[in-house]
């Protein structure tokens, strides 16, 4: 799959249309079939979905039909397209909606961490999948206690990202959880994986900690209002992030995950790690996730030891030290007062 923006003010869907006409007719020459493809008129992006021996074949056909190569070329395994990909229809080869407007490619990932410590997490996860299911959206992966969701339609991952927090509400104080909803393009100009950038966004969001929040971006926000429906009440219960706010939180994310499992990582380091002060980082920090920097390394290593709790033979002692705890006392310790049950008996549940 390909992606190429166009930089011109004269640009519609006719004239990808004609593009790809003269591309049916050289293909052949080069082995390739193509299949698909999607138009953004506001973004003047093109994605184009195609069989073919290599990325060179492929790019040469755009090369000798009408000169419009692609800006970057990925490969795609079918399972990861039809998940992502697979809603709606096609005319002619281009994509629609179901509602037969031009389907723009672009797909909204929901991305949730929740770890429940009063039952079976598939019980849990039973539900939010029929929650996610009830609002058109796709299960992509369950990693660990994970659950990724991607939706063709923003509203549709907004109004499930409030369901799912009245959902949890009922859980009361035995469910602890974060969740992201991002959109992105299927193919990104640097890159070379599957909504690569999207997928990074939504992963580092929810690696900062089980703290309740919902995070959205502004990206979400504007298709949904191409949408024509009002999602404001929905939108109120999430922390809205622009540009800024991804740059930051990505810068954030990578550096607790490059450290947190060094018992020595202090606050001191993190904040010169992100070129801010004291006192701008903390509030940077307190304002994204809710927590103190020291609670955002803490709540990072406990993250860490809940996902390797139940996938792995390690002792609790051997995930504690694995996750950044001097001691196992200390690990218990601090555990036990978060999560209000200790990591031994958490495990057994798991069990």
């Amino acid at each position: 799959m390909d992606i190429h923006t166009v930089d011109t003010d004269e640009f519609s869907a006719e004239d990808v249309v004609k593009a790809h006409m003269e591309d049916l007719a050289i293909q052949d020459n080069f082995g390739v079939k193509q299949l698909k493809y999607w138009v953004n008129e506001q973004a003047k992006t093109i994605f184009c979905l195609m069989e073919g021996p290599d990325k060179d074949a492929c790019n040469q056909v755009h090369l000798q039909s009408h000169g419009n190569t692609a800006c970057n070329i990925i490969e795609v395994a079918d399972n990861e397209y039809n998940l992502f990909m697979g809603q709606g229809s096609h005319v002619n080869d281009l994509a629609t909606t179901n509602s037969g407007e031009l389907d723009p490619g672009y797909r909204t990932i929901l991305l949730t961490n929740m770890v429940s410590f009063k039952r079976k997490n598939q019980s849990l996860r039973a539900e939010v999948m029929q929650v996610i299911a009830e609002h058109n959206g796709v299960i992509v992966r369950e990693p660990d206690h994970q659950t990724m969701a991607t939706f063709m339609y923003a509203n549709d991952a907004i109004s499930c990202g409030a369901s799912l927090k009245e959902m949890f509400k009922v859980e009361n104080k035995t469910l602890e959880y974060n969740l992201a909803i991002v959109s992105g393009r299927p193919v990104d100009e640097d890159g070379d994986a599957f909504f690569k950038e999207t997928k990074n966004k939504v992963n580092g969001l929810c690696a900062l900690g089980l703290n309740s929040m919902l995070y959205l971006d502004k990206e979400t926000i504007t298709l949904s209002d191409k949408e024509l429906s009002d999602q404001n009440d929905k939108r109120s219960v999430f922390t809205v992030l622009d540009n800024d706010d991804f740059r930051f939180s990505t810068h954030l994310s990578e550096i607790i995950q490059d450290n947190y499992i060094r018992s020595d990582f202090s606050t001191t380091e993190l904040f010169a790690s992100l070129g801010f002060s004291k006192s701008q980082a903390s509030r940077k920090i307190k304002s994204l996730t809710g927590m103190s920097p020291n609670q955002l390394i803490q709540e990072s290593r406990l993250l860490s030891a809940l996902s390797t709790m139940g996938n792995s033979q390690k002792t609790i002692a051997e995930i504690g030290y694995d996750s950044g705890f001097n001691s196992p006392t200390y690990f218990t310790r601090v555990f036990k007062k978060r999560f209000g049950v200790s990591p031994t008996d958490f495990s057994l549940k798991l069990a």
